[in-house]
């Protein structure tokens, strides 16, 4: 058994013989010695027209056997916890599923408490915003099983490895249903048809092993004695006794902060961005990214652009290739933006979110809100481009060369906004200093990628949910600083950004709250 690194042309990727020869070339093995290979890491170097992929593969020698799964693949055990302390999580995203897998593993049983629906039933209230435009402020693309990441795209790959132990999350994807190749591909991705599987796999083990995952159960009330938690109160009902509590409501979930500011439990502004989404065809990026090579090995291809624009800068966000532009409002009279993608990336369409963070300055006139001053400022905008967009999902749109040039768009391209898009000026949508900086954006990306910048590109407003507007805080326990057994958690107490992010999170506050036991 042997490791290596070598460079395969892309025209010879996927031909097995000629792989297998320049395998056995860098491991300095003969042909007929090899008897299997597998590849551990794999990535594209798309810098020229001689695009190549990069790949670190192991080697077996005749007489070893290829391992059944990657190397780095890290299987779980759980065991029974139905007797055990228990453990209340509000929310079943990355963050509340995994901190449950967590606790499973330390002996603790979880609790957890999901406002909307399991993720079968999720898919009639998508189908209604996409179809009726009718949105159902507990069950919509953010709130349910699985959170905003299982019918928003799925993807796991992470700026930053020094949250936490990245392979770790990634495997246990695999264990519940996921490819191996996440663990292979440098941007590992699931895709949003095969998620859901694999959150309800994660449910039934959860349970399987005594842990409670219920659905329809909103918190509405926490329970406090002498600044200590006491319990909780689901759907201004039901009171659960608890004294430990793991806040992982996603970055969406306003009525948390509401309550917690109502509550005169501590909380702070964060930044956040927004802007628009923007699609175009996923042939005219590839032509962009891959220099006009067409070949079937390649994957349809994604970008990354940032520019400084005055004093901010303007980024992509969310990229995703062969994907669809989905309406991701928590309430109805708001319009918000999104994209997803399947696991074959495979639709015609390629869309990113164009943001630009929104500073203090911005939303001053919301001053009065305290911490909750972004988050107004947030609503404010959204509701303000579902109204003058017709109230409904429909989303304002402008062609991109039209959105610099300030003209309107006599129509718009065919897009893959399922509600429907209305030409608009979005200049009269947006907010100046975010409008303004959009242009320069694009002007600069437009010379960063050729062709970038075209009338076949269409901006679709408003793309708002990049991260919470609010931050709750905790200390280096995890714990909120002034409320005993009080754990914000992932996106929505604001230290995560994504679903591996967001799993890990959930796990360090689980191991933190073990540790505190």
């Amino acid at each position: 058994m042997k490791d290596v690194n070598l460079v395969i042309p892309v025209q010879d990727y996927g031909k097995e013989e000629l792989v297998k020869q320049a395998v056995s070339r860098a491991a300095g093995i003969p042909v007929d010695e090899i008897s299997g290979f597998q590849e551990l890491r794999r990535s594209i170097d798309a810098r020229n027209r001689s695009i190549k992929f990069n790949l670190s593969v192991r080697v077996f020698a005749k007489g070893e056997k290829p391992e059944t799964h990657h190397p780095k693949f890290e299987p779980r055990e759980f065991q029974d916890v139905s007797r055990a302390e228990h453990v209340v999580i509000v929310g079943a995203g990355p963050a509340g599923l995994f901190a449950a897998l967590r606790l499973i593993e330390l002996g603790k049983k979880p609790i957890v408490l999901e406002r909307g629906k399991n993720v079968r039933e999720r898919r009639r209230d998508l189908a209604a915003i996409n179809k009726e435009h009718i949105v159902n402020p507990e069950s919509n693309y953010c709130f349910g099983e699985g959170g905003a990441g299982t019918y928003s795209d799925g993807k796991l790959y992470t700026r930053s490895t020094k949250r936490g132990d990245v392979n770790r999350i990634l495997s246990t994807f695999i264990q519940f249903g996921a490819d191996d190749d996440i663990l292979v591909n440098n941007h590992p991705h699931i895709g949003t048809n095969k998620l859901p599987q694999i959150i309800t796999a994660i449910r039934e083990q959860i349970i399987a092993c005594g842990g409670e995952v219920r659905f329809n159960s909103k918190l509405t009330d926490i329970l406090l004695n002498d600044n200590e938690v006491a319990g909780v109160v689901i759907n201004q009902e039901e009171k659960i006794d608890t004294k430990k509590l793991i806040l992982a409501t996603g970055h969406s979930a306003r009525g948390i902060y509401e309550l917690l500011h109502k509550k005169g439990i501590e909380i702070e502004a964060k930044q956040f961005a927004m802007g628009v989404r923007v699609e175009h065809p996923q042939e005219l990026i590839n032509s962009i990214q891959y220099h006009g090579v067409s070949c079937e090995t390649l994957p349809p291809a994604a970008y990354a652009l940032v520019n400084q624009v005055k004093d901010r800068g303007v980024y992509s966000f969310c990229m995703c290739p062969g994907g669809i532009i989905a309406p991701c409002a928590t309430a109805p009279g708001e319009i918000v933006t999104n994209g997803w993608s399947p696991s074959k990336r495979n639709n015609p369409f390629a869309n990113s979110g164009i943001v630009v963070p929104v500073e203090p300055e911005d939303y001053r006139q919301f001053a009065s809100a305290g911490p909750l001053a972004g988050l107004r400022y947030q609503q404010m905008v959204e509701q303000t481009v579902c109204k003058m967009a017709g109230g409904t999902q429909t989303a304002p749109a402008q062609r991109l060369s039209d959105f610099v040039n300030g003209k309107l768009s006599t129509d718009l391209p065919v897009n893959s906004y399922k509600p429907g898009t209305v030409s608009m000026q979005l200049s009269e949508v947006l907010p100046k200093a975010i409008h303004q900086r959009l242009r320069g954006g694009f002007q600069e990306f437009g010379k960063k990628m050729r062709g970038y910048l075209t009338k076949e590109a269409v901006a679709v407003a408003v793309e708002s949910r990049t991260s919470s507007p609010v931050r709750i805080p905790r200390n280096e326990n995890g714990e909120h600083p002034h409320i005993k057994g009080l754990f914000p958690c992932g996106e929505g107490g604001g230290y995560a950004g994504g679903i591996v992010s967001a799993a890990i999170d959930g796990e360090k506050i689980s191991e933190s709250i073990n540790v505190m036991d």
